[in-house]
């Protein structure tokens, strides 16, 4: 059952940052302070569409509240600052009798979802140079270790993570994550594979390391390193190009691939992983149109953690993920910014992904084939008493079938509704 003590947590970060700003009152430290409440308002809709589903229909309906305080540095050779934050979503519908819907926890005492939840953390924070520490609670944006901010709470890290950009055109990262607070949850929790077996096997934490290089404006390229310490080792290698064609086309190019095998004690046996996937977008004016390609390699899924903790780094990655054993999957994908056409603010993407040859230990591979639909139309007011506000409608369609007998695996539309706006301060 949820327990309020993120509001404890909350009410000492506050405390502590409270202290530190008079001593720092003439430095960097408030000048640059940045803080801001964002608010999401976030309605779930998914209906079951195969026949044995355990619920015809899941869902919520929440508002959410994200606070965000960030300061400045202090003076001197080393600099330090200090970050506060804090989560928190109240349930405003019945919910009585639906199941877990990604969104929020679910009281399997009670067979409902809980009516409230939220958590608070702070992150302390060092600079020297063009070098800096930071220890504390993060929303990376790593190809090992990414948030997650496609429901109501954010997925966030808990650990220590160093950038440096000492050298010019080349930023450098390592650190720690020990814990994970994932979308649907109150609480830290040590990281284990969300997609294994139902026993949860703890890891004592996920280290990691990387490079990336702006050889030029138009080329990048990244490799990095994790070790989701006796659970998996993780290596990749990725690009990313973009050309001017002239006439106003251009063409950006993404070039991706992951190494997944076992580490130290293998809690979930061997793990065997290879991926590849390449991702291809022809802009011009408002238009966008985009080819990708992505296959597994190897007889074990993709490697993701607890929450369904997103790898937008795979160029296929969706509702669905398309990370399971041995598949190939491509997606075509349609992006409109409607400003050329005198309505600022109004944006589309759509898209169709489909996946084929997924291993399910048998022979017919053809036979599994799994697809996803997705239609996201997006609104921010330009101006007036409501400017910055923002709409979101996102319909997903998605459809599976497995076995030689055509068996329909999870078959579900889902709506998402979704209205936003941050209060900066």
């Amino acid at each position: 059952m949820f327990q309020k003590s993120w509001l404890a947590s909350g009410v000492a970060a506050a405390g502590l940052m409270g202290m530190l700003v008079p001593f720092s009152a003439q430095a960097d430290f408030v000048k640059d302070r940045q803080i801001s409440l964002g608010l999401r308002n976030f309605y779930i809709d998914r209906d079951f569409k195969q026949n044995d589903a355990p619920k015809s229909r899941i869902g919520s309906w929440t508002q959410g509240f994200d606070f965000r305080a960030i300061s400045g540095y202090t003076e001197g050779t080393v600099q330090f600052g200090l970050d506060v934050s804090g989560q928190y979503a109240y349930r405003l519908d019945g919910g009585g009798g639906r199941g877990p819907d990604t969104i929020i926890p679910y009281d399997d005492s009670r067979g409902e979802q809980v009516r409230d939840y939220g958590r608070a953390a702070l992150t302390g924070k060092m600079r020297y140079s063009k070098t800096e520490l930071k220890v504390g609670e993060h929303r990376p944006m790593l190809p090992v270790a990414f948030y997650d901010d496609s429901r109501q709470l954010v997925t966030t890290f808990h650990g220590f993570m160093l950038e440096s950009r000492e050298v010019d055109k080349l930023t450098l990262t390592g650190g720690r994550f020990t814990e994970i607070s994932s979308r649907e949850s109150s609480n830290r929790e040590k990281m284990y594979l969300f997609n294994g077996p139902d026993i949860k096997r703890r890891s004592d934490g996920l280290n990691f390391g990387g490079a990336t290089y702006a050889f030029s404006p138009a080329f990048t390229a990244s490799y990095f390193y994790g070790q989701l310490e006796d659970i998996y080792q993780q290596h990749y290698l990725g690009a990313t190009h973009i050309a001017d064609l002239g006439n106003g086309f251009g063409l950006k190019t993404d070039l991706r691939y992951f190494d997944n095998s076992e580490d130290g004690k293998a809690l979930y046996g061997e793990i065997d992983n290879r991926s590849y996937g390449a991702m291809t977008t022809l802009r011009k004016g408002p238009h966008a149109i985009g080819v990708g390609y992505q296959r597994m390699l190897g007889e074990s899924a993709f490697p993701t953690l607890n929450g369904y903790a997103p790898q937008p780094y795979l160029v296929n990655w969706s509702t669905v993920g398309f990370v399971k054993p041995n598949e190939s999957s491509w997606q075509l994908r349609y992006d409109l910014d409607f400003a050329a056409y005198g309505v600022p603010g109004l944006k589309l993407m759509t898209r169709y992904l489909r996946g084929t040859g997924i291993d399910r230990g048998n022979n017919a591979l053809d036979d599994n084939v799994e697809s996803e639909r997705n239609l996201y139309l997006s609104y921010v007011v330009q101006s007036g008493a409501f400017k910055g506000v923002g709409f979101e409608w996102r319909n997903i369609d998605v459809k599976t079938r497995y076995g030689n007998g055509g068996a329909s695996g999870p078959d579900y539309q889902e709506n998402r509704l979704i209205t936003t706006y941050t209060f900066k301060f």
